[in-house]
């Protein structure tokens, strides 16, 4: 049977609040940093016009069923045909993104300078956090939890006696790293330089694939089913106006 703990408030005072302010902290200047080191390019008007076609075909997507089937076919028709659709790209001139950023060294660097900013950070972080920090039990989680998540919250802690609900100090720092997004949108806002999740899984790519994206958004807009919305509001409004009456 899983043991209760107790847990001081010292712990709470020097591990828990320290772990967090110190990961806030990092987080946001590492922001500012990020924004020292930054070049400025201008942007390719090629990949910003591939952008603005990306968005406004996801609004059509978005919003097939509130205009008639004869105007949603004409607007699918503008993006999505084989012979000089927006949203088609040519076998031809499909681009390697690879090959994209070594002809471009400006690209490479900006890369390479983005990866230090996390790495760096979170690996001096990371030791700062195992020497001083490791085996406590920070926290404890006020539902309860399965033991799929024993892994993820008693990193560092090797007792399966342990309610699963308790949250070692390495796991809480694992949280924050991943779990403050939200905080450093509403502190730095939405276009900021602090997310490890995106850049991690950026990592493993290059620059930006625009046949993918646009071939992407091609298939996702043939296959949507026009259902025009309008007479069903009609319909509705007349059975809430009943229903009042």
């Amino acid at each position: 049977m899983a043991e209760d703990l107790v847990l001081d408030t010292a712990i709470r005072d020097w591990v828990l609040i320290p772990l967090s302010v110190v990961m806030v902290l990092i987080g946001v200047l590492r922001y500012f940093v990020s924004k020292l080191i930054r070049s400025d390019q201008v942007p390719d008007i090629k990949i910003v016009k591939e952008g603005q076609v990306i968005i406004r075909a996801r609004n059509l997507r978005a919003a097939a069923n509130f205009i008639p089937a004869k105007s949603f076919r004409a607007r699918r028709h503008y993006y999505s045909n084989e012979e000089n659709g927006l949203l088609h790209v040519p076998k031809g001139q499909a681009q390697n993104p690879q090959a994209q950023m070594f002809s471009d060294p400006n690209m490479a660097m900006d890369m390479m300078k983005k990866n230090l900013s996390m790495i760096i950070p979170q690996t001096l972080t990371f030791a700062w956090v195992n020497f001083f920090f490791s085996g406590f039990v920070a926290a404890k989680i006020p539902f309860p939890l399965t033991q799929r998540f024993r892994a993820m919250l008693q990193n560092g802690i090797d007792l399966s006696t342990v309610d699963v609900s308790y949250v070692s100090s390495r796991s809480w720092y694992f949280l924050n790293l991943f779990g403050l997004r939200g905080l450093f949108s509403l502190i730095l806002g939405e276009d900021n330089a602090t997310d490890d999740a995106q850049r991690m899984m950026q990592m493993g790519g290059f620059g930006f694939d625009p046949t993918r994206s646009l071939g992407a958004e091609k298939d996702g807009l043939d296959i949507v089913q026009h259902d025009w919305a309008l007479p069903k509001f009609e319909q509705r409004a007349v059975a809430v106006l009943k229903k009042l009456s």
